[in-house]
């Protein structure tokens, strides 16, 4: 929170997205909605101009400048989570509707930009685009459906039109990038394992069990199913290659010109031409700059869940406690929020195993 505003502000600005995503998940752990809102908007509008238009990522695209040059807008589970975060702030301020885009944004994310040779398989978005849909008085029906053929994790509840609270859990530790291969062309997830496995909310003797609805672990390191490699291949094939033309140009170039003791016919001086264009291709291959970017979201959680429940209007307070696998609460992980109830529209609570506590909302 000290960080962030200052990188945003004065940092270089190929960084800023990375900040203004970083800073916006801090400030909604501490409540700060307004700020976490200003943040994604900004982050979001360059996200939706940048593709095919932004010159250091054309320069990335290229052979020589490094993929950590070009502007930060994340792997597609980091921008699938800036509109969940937006979308969730949407449904915050009574704007269902909005919120509803921003679910079907971060699924278009996950499909590659529209590319539906990649299956878009979130089951919480879907299952949020449907409730938003039922919320407005449609049918949701076939975003339900397609939650649940995604849902590997838990059991999606259906809707409940009547509920008027609903909490948006995450927890664990979101996926840690590292470069592999002879370059560090290829770009790995590291697991980071979670304690917490569930999350239980207490409240006026109501008490909801919350199971993980999606991973972003699996989430990075797939796309449909698919395990995908995440190598920057065409770059890494053009090091190597050029390289490795240019040994054997000056080795024949060399063979050529000491072969004809100096004599200076045609052979010495085809020698010489190849090891002026082996030297040349060595150089290219120097200047060719494969790493894979490692900049990373790195204060996203690893489970993302959710929970729906009616309570009557007035001031209620609710605890949400965190269980490992063997359903024992884990210390010091529990929150206690207060929760104002309208006496129309939804409540949106947003819990995160990161969030302060008390919360007043």
């Amino acid at each position: 929170m000290v960080d962030g505003p200052n990188a945003i502000e004065r940092g270089p600005a190929k960084d800023k997205v990375l900040w203004q995503y970083r800073t916006a998940a801090a400030a909604m752990r501490r409540c700060e909605f307004e700020m976490a809102k200003r943040y994604l908007d900004d982050a979001l509008l360059t996200l939706g101009g940048i593709y095919g238009k932004d010159k250091s990522a054309r320069q990335a695209r290229s052979y020589f400048h490094e993929e950590s040059k070009k502007t930060f807008i994340g792997e597609p589970y980091e921008r699938v989570m800036a509109y969940y975060y937006r979308g969730i702030l949407y449904w915050m301020d009574g704007e269902p509707d909005n919120a509803r885009a921003c679910f079907r944004s971060a699924q278009l994310e996950d499909a590659g930009g529209g590319d539906q040779s990649f299956a878009a398989d979130y089951a919480i978005l879907d299952y949020l685009d449907g409730y938003a849909t039922v919320k407005l008085g449609g049918d949701g029906s076939d975003a339900l459906k397609r939650a649940e053929s995604f849902s590997k994790l838990s059991k999606l509840p259906p809707y409940n039109p009547n509920a008027n609270i609903i909490f948006f859990i995450e927890y664990g530790r979101g996926p840690t990038k590292y470069a592999g291969g002879e370059y560090g062309e290829q770009l790995r997830f590291r697991d980071n394992p979670s304690l917490a496995k569930t999350a239980t909310i207490s409240v006026n003797g109501q008490q909801l069990t919350a199971g993980a609805c999606d991973d972003l672990v699996y989430q990075a390191t797939t796309r449909g199913g698919r395990v995908m490699d995440h190598v920057l291949g065409n770059k890494a094939v053009f090091k190597s290659t050029t390289s490795g033309i240019g040994d054997a140009a000056i080795i024949s170039g060399a063979v050529l010109a000491t072969g004809q003791q100096g004599r200076k016919t045609v052979a010495d001086e085809v020698g010489l031409g190849l090891v002026a264009a082996g030297l040349l291709s060595k150089l290219l291959s120097a200047a060719t700059t494969p790493s894979a970017d490692i900049r990373s979201w790195d204060n996203l959680p690893r489970y993302l869940t959710f929970a729906t429940l009616e309570l009557p209007p007035g001031e209620h307070t609710a605890t949400v406690e965190f269980q490992d696998a063997a359903g024992r609460p884990l210390s010091g992980m529990t929150k206690t929020v207060t929760i104002n109830v309208p006496s129309e529209g939804d409540k949106i609570v947003f819990v995160s195993d990161q969030s302060v506590t008390p919360q007043h909302l």
